[in-house]
């Protein structure tokens, strides 16, 4: 078999076996004193169970790159098939999910961000009629914090990498609960702009209501999962966290301690840790690979 097609095939199948130990994992709460850094935590929780499945197509790319081409092994390529098709399926879903929500049209909710490069705030001119000058600008603030931090690409991204973990129950959950705490901390930082939390209390409210006109007059009914497939970002949020995150809007304002710099996850941090574990994989699969997936490929023989 062709080294490629065969090292495609490898990884779908280790890699899809690799997946799922973590993707069933329900992460624990944390206590930090920053909005931001909740949100970056759970950032990167949905990422964590995904990282088994590149250290091992890192480790089969290593494995790959001193084959030669064909591979000389002798092997039923059906057998082979058949076993990755699970797996072929569950990657062909998430895929599929993916590029289905670059071609639908965002929903009509009124105030949102949208562009996976080139992000852009979109504001209704029917609902901005309807809103006082503060409340327009306390919108506008929220979906500006949005723009900056590219978060629709990263929606879309979290949307993906938790598709990838279907069915697992958790891997769903912890997309929710990202989602809560992006809409916290985008709300802390217009607020940190001189926003006031009543006024974006009111254009969250008002674009609830503007949200619920516009499905009912298209007789739209879907659910939150189905809403949460975008690529856009939405003043209102996830609706499970609706009632919480307005309250927290409506309540007196608490000072960061200022105590979690040190714990900042940034991405010059993650990627520290994660390049050279690729990196040291890769090399692995190159030096003893062949001891692991020859026993494999002689199994499908």
């Amino acid at each position: 078999m062709e080294r490629e097609s065969l090292l495609v095939l490898l990884i779908v199948l280790l890699g899809g076996i690799a997946l799922q130990p973590l993707a069933s994992w329900g992460a624990a709460g944390s206590r930090v004193a920053s909005s931001a850094e909740l949100e970056r935590r759970r950032w990167w929780r949905l990422w964590l169970p995904v990282l088994p499945m590149l250290t091992v197509a890192a480790w089969l790319c290593g494995w790959a790159l001193v084959q030669p081409d064909p591979v000389r092994d002798r092997l039923d390529p059906g057998v082979l098939v058949a076993a990755c098709a699970p797996f072929a399926l569950l990657f062909g879903r998430a895929a599929v999910r993916a590029i289905w929500s670059l071609l639908r049209a965002p929903d009509e909710c009124g105030v949102c961000t949208v562009g996976l490069l080139r992000p852009q705030v979109v504001f209704s001119p029917f609902l901005a009629r309807e809103l006082d000058e503060a409340v327009i600008r306390a919108a506008l603030e929220h979906e500006r914090a949005h723009m900056w931090h590219y978060d629709p690409l990263r929606i879309w991204l979290a949307q993906l990498v938790t598709d990838l973990q279907w069915p697992w129950p958790p891997a769903r959950r912890r997309l929710e609960s990202w989602l809560a705490a992006l809409e916290q901390a985008r709300d802390d930082e217009a607020q940190a702009r001189g926003v006031s939390g009543t006024d974006l209390a009111a254009a969250v409210l008002a674009c609830v209501r503007f949200g619920n006109h516009a499905a009912s007059m298209r007789r739209d009914r879907s659910d939150d999962a189905n809403r949460m497939q975008l690529t856009h970002a939405r003043l209102t949020g996830e609706s499970r966290a609706l009632k919480d995150r307005v309250s927290r809007l409506l309540a007196p304002a608490v000072r960061s301690t200022g105590n979690e710099k040190a714990r900042t996850l940034t991405v010059e941090r993650v990627a520290f840790l994660l390049i050279p574990l690729l990196l040291t994989a890769l090399v692995l699969g190159a030096e003893y690979g062949d001891h692991l997936v020859r026993p494999l490929l002689a199994l499908m023989s």
